[in-house]
C-alpha cells in the first residue's frame, strides 16, 4: 500500500481563484478544519509579501499551530528575492518556505532576464539563507512541465545545482513539480515524473496539477504512478484559472483505484467543502463528485428498484463514507420504487391505490420542473389523500415582518403547536432572520426545546428577469445530528423561506 502525502493549497493557490479573497479569520477557520478535521499532512497558507491582512492571517495561524504542535505542517510560498520573503515569513511566525524558482529556461530568461547559471546561484543563496535562519525549504520548480517539454536539460541543470542540499540533513525537504499552465496529459506526467525519480531516487517529489484541460485529477494520479510521494490539492478544485485538483476526488480515487494510503478523514470532506464554499462564495456544482448535492441521488425508478433488491446501482462511493446518505429523486422520472424508498426512510406506508395517486402528483410536479424532496412527501400525501395522520402539528396563524431605514427589521409571530397558541416578537439582521429569532424564542424560552440549526440557505429565481417570478427557497437544517432539507415557492423570498421553515417544524415535531 503506497503512502501518499497530501499538501492542500486552498489558502494560497485556491485564493488565486478569480473573485476569492479570504478574511484572516476565515483563513484561520479553514486551516483548522484542514489540519484538525481532514488531517491533511501540510497546508500552504499564503504567499509572502502580499498584504498586511495576509500577514495577520498567517500570524494567527502560526500562533495556533505553535500551541498545537503543528508548526511543521504550515507552509508559505516565498520568492527568490535575496531574503525579503524570508524576513516576511519570520515575522509571520512560519517555519517553512516553499521557494518559487523558475523551472523552465523560457521563464528564467523571459521573465527574470537572467542566465540559468545566475538564477541557480540565486536559488542556492536563498536556500542557504533560509537554513541559517532555521527555516525549512521546499523548492517549487515553476513551469516544470514547460521545462520538461524543452527536453529537460534546464530542469536537470537546476537540480544538479542544489541536489547536495536535498540530502539527509540538508535544508531542502521536497522538490515540487508543478504543471503551472496545465499543459500535460497523464502519459506525459508519468514519463516526466519517472525521469525525475530515476535520476534522483532519494528526493521527495510533490506534484502540483492545474485543470486547464480538465485533466488535473488524471494527472495527479499519473504522478503517483510515476513515483511522486506528495500531491497538492485544493478544496472544491479552487485555484488559478481552471483550478487545481479537488481533494475529495483525489482522495476517493487514490483509495479505491490505487489502494493508496493517505491520512485524510473522508467523513469530514463534505463538511469542509461546504465551509470553503461559504467563505469563498464559489458554489459547489450539484454534480460535483463526492460533495455535490445531487451525486448520491438516484433519479431513475429502475435504479431505486435495483438498490432495494440487491444494491445493484451502488458502487464503492458509498455516501456514508463522506458523512452523507443516499437519496432517491422525486420527479417525472420517478417510479414507485423511488417513492417507496423515500417513504421507508420516513417510516410511512401507502396502499397501492394511494401510491398510484401520489406518483401521479409527483410526476405532475416534475413536469412543471418543480423540485420535489423527500421532506415534501408528507405534504404531497396530505394534499392528495387528505390523510389525517399527516395533519400539521405546527400552524402559522399570523405573522408580520417590517423593515425601515436606520432600524433593525422586526417580526411578530403567532404559532399554533398542536392545540396551544404562542406569540413572540424579535429583531434580526433581516426580515427572515427576525422571523426565525421570534420562532426560536417560542421553542427555547416557552417550550424549553432545542431549535434546529440552519446550515445552508439558497435562493433560486428562474431566468428571464420577471419581477413577479416565483422564488424557490431551499433551506438545509441540522437537528439532533440529522440533516433535513425543505423548500418552498412563493413570489416573495421571505414568504418562501417562512413556508420552508414551517415545513421543517412539522417534520421534526414528532421527534420532541
Amino acid at each position: 500500500m503506497k503512502e501518499v502525502e497530501i499538501m492542500d493549497t486552498t489558502l494560497r493557490d485556491g485564493e488565486q481563484t478569480s473573485g476569492v479573497s479570504f478574511m484572516p479569520h476565515e483563513k484561520f477557520m479553514i486551516c483548522r478544519a484542514l489540519l484538525e478535521d481532514l488531517h491533511v499532512d501540510r497546508v500552504e497558507v499564503a504567499s509572502a509579501r502580499v498584504s498586511d491582512g495576509e500577514l495577520e492571517a498567517v500570524q494567527r495561524i502560526t500562533r495556533w499551530a505553535d500551541s498545537n504542535n503543528l508548526s511543521d505542517k504550515v507552509e508559505v510560498l516565498g520568492f527568490v528575492d535575496d531574503g525579503k520573503s524570508l524576513d516576511w515569513i519570520k515575522r509571520a511566525g512560519a517555519r517553512t518556505i516553499n521557494l518559487l524558482a523558475k523551472g523552465s529556461r523560457r521563464h528564467c530568461e523571459g521573465q527574470l532576464g537572467k542566465s540559468p547559471e545566475d538564477h541557480f546561484e540565486d536559488i542556492r543563496r536563498n536556500i542557504l539563507m533560509a537554513s541559517e535562519q532555521g527555516i525549512a525549504v521546499n523548492v517549487y520548480l515553476e513551469d516544470w512541465s514547460g521545462g520538461m517539454h524543452e527536453e529537460g536539460s534546464y530542469v536537470f541543470q537546476l537540480m544538479e545545482s542544489i541536489i547536495d542540499l536535498t540530502k539527509d540533513g540538508g535544508p531542502v525537504r521536497r522538490i515540487m513539480l508543478p504543471d503551472t499552465l496545465g499543459i500535460l496529459n497523464p502519459l506525459e506526467v508519468i514519463s516526466y515524473v519517472k525521469k525525475m525519480v530515476r535520476r534522483y531516487p532519494n528526493v521527495h517529489f510533490d506534484f502540483h496539477a492545474h485543470n486547464d484541460y480538465d485533466l488535473a485529477v488524471s494527472n495527479v494520479l499519473a504522478a503517483v504512478l510515476g513515483g511522486v510521494r506528495g500531491l497538492h490539492t485544493c478544496i472544491n478544485g479552487l485555484g488559478e484559472r481552471a483550478g487545481n485538483a479537488p481533494l475529495a476526488s483525489v482522495q476517493a480515487i487514490l483509495k479505491d483505484h490505487f489502494n493508496a494510503k493517505t491520512n485524510i478523514n473522508e467523513e469530514q470532506l463534505n463538511k469542509v467543502a461546504h465551509m470553503v464554499e461559504s467563505y469563498s462564495g464559489i458554489a459547489i456544482p450539484p454534480n460535483k463528485p463526492i460533495t455535490g448535492s445531487a451525486v448520491f441521488t438516484q433519479v431513475a425508478g429502475v435504479h431505486a428498484d435495483g438498490d432495494k433488491k440487491q444494491g445493484l446501482y451502488q458502487n464503492a462511493l458509498l455516501p456514508e463514507r463522506f458523512g452523507r446518505r443516499r437519496e432517491y429523486a422525486l420527479g417525472k422520472s420517478s417510479g414507485k420504487a423511488n417513492i417507496k424508498m423515500n417513504l421507508e426512510q420516513l417510516g410511512l406506508e401507502l396502499s397501492e391505490e394511494d401510491m398510484r395517486k401520489v406518483t401521479a402528483r409527483i410526476i405532475e410536479l416534475g413536469d412543471k420542473k418543480e423540485l420535489v424532496t423527500q421532506e415534501d412527501l408528507p405534504f404531497i400525501i396530505r394534499d392528495v389523500l387528505k390523510h389525517t395522520e399527516t395533519d400539521d402539528h405546527v400552524s402559522l396563524l399570523s405573522y408580520m415582518v417590517s423593515t425601515a431605514y436606520g432600524l433593525r427589521p422586526m417580526a411578530q409571530v403567532r404559532l399554533q403547536i398542536d392545540s396551544e397558541i404562542y406569540e413572540e416578537s424579535a429583531q434580526g439582521d433581516g426580515q427572515y432572520d427576525a422571523f426565525v429569532r421570534a420562532v426560536r424564542h417560542i421553542y427555547r424560552d416557552k417550550l424549553g426545546r432545542t431549535f434546529p440549526w440552519l446550515s445552508n440557505y439558497t435562493v433560486t429565481i428562474p431566468p428571464g428577469g420577471r419581477t413577479d417570478a416565483l422564488v424557490q427557497t431551499t433551506i438545509e437544517w441540522t437537528f439532533r445530528d440529522q440533516a433535513y432539507r425543505t423548500h418552498a415557492l412563493d413570489a416573495d423570498q421571505t414568504e418562501a423561506a417562512i413556508k420552508a421553515t414551517i415545513k421543517l417544524l412539522n417534520i421534526i415535531e414528532p421527534l420532541y
